[in-house]
């Protein structure tokens, strides 16, 4: 861990932020690491925020895995991805000096789009009609025909995102710790003419999750990834498989997964 000593910081431009951030910027450089402006130069990158902001760093910053993610909440924030608070910045600071420490790793999902546009997603892939009708895709898990889906749409989850646009479906909670992903219905038609699992399932990792979509005139669904939207025209064909990058995130000790889904649902 010594060699892990440039800094980035990934926050709102706030005045008021900014002035409470110097003491952390002082109290960094007082324990020997250097901040940096550009997320090139780091191999720690720190989000100052709940989960969003963590989410919107690590997309921000090309979903690296050479290097280590941490997030930092502020006093009125919560988060699953975030071991830190602006109150314990000195024991992240400690943490990451001491080689000891537990690395988290995330899993990451692809998501190709008609083949030749390239996602990743941390948290969850969604998609979901634009217009006042159901959208129908045909479901395939490695390339064998599953089911013809028509609803809402489709979350597909990681197992850290389980917890989240999952979760408020419906889907089960996944320990991070078992590569997989999830895939959960958005208000499936259900009915003696139409017929779908009707419930979450879970795919291991080596398998290939492809949708493609129907073209009844609903052919610009709204991609989301993780907590941002895309629009992109005339989608015919998504195909989803686990990537084998992780996001690595230090872990505080006591704090495991689970106690943070404990003390964020219960």
């Amino acid at each position: 861990m010594e060699q892990r000593r440039n800094i980035f910081f990934y926050y709102k431009q706030d005045e008021e932020l900014q002035n409470k951030l110097e003491a952390l910027f002082d109290l960094a450089k007082e324990n020997g690491f250097n901040i940096v402006d550009d997320a090139k130069n780091a191999n720690i990158i720190v989000s100052i925020g709940g989960d969003g902001m963590f989410l919107q760093a690590v997309r921000k910053t090309g979903f690296r895995d050479d290097c280590l993610y941490t997030g930092i909440t502020r006093s009125n924030e919560s988060g699953l991805y975030c071991d830190f608070n602006m109150d314990n910045f000195d024991d992240m600071l400690d943490t990451m000096r001491h080689a000891e420490m537990e690395v988290r790793r995330f899993p990451v999902i692809n998501v190709e789009v008609n083949g030749e546009t390239y996602f990743e997603c941390l948290n969850e892939l969604s998609v979901r009609s634009t217009l006042i009708k159901s959208i129908v895709m045909d479901v395939k898990i490695d390339d064998m025909y599953f089911e013809t889906f028509r609803g809402d749409g489709l979350i597909i989850a990681t197992p850290t995102g389980s917890t989240g646009y999952n979760k408020s479906t419906n889907g089960a909670v996944i320990d991070p710790k078992i590569p997989c992903f999830q895939v959960s219905e958005l208000a499936s038609i259900n009915n003696n003419r139409y017929r779908t699992l009707g419930s979450s399932f879970v795919l291991n990792s080596d398998r290939k999750l492809s949708l493609e979509i129907i073209q009844d005139g609903n052919d610009y669904p709204i991609i989301g990834l993780d907590n941002e939207a895309y629009s992109i025209r005339n989608i015919r064909d998504l195909s989803v498989t686990l990537s084998d990058k992780a996001i690595k995130t230090v872990k505080l000790k006591n704090n495991s997964y689970w106690d943070r889904v404990k003390r964020t649902f219960l």
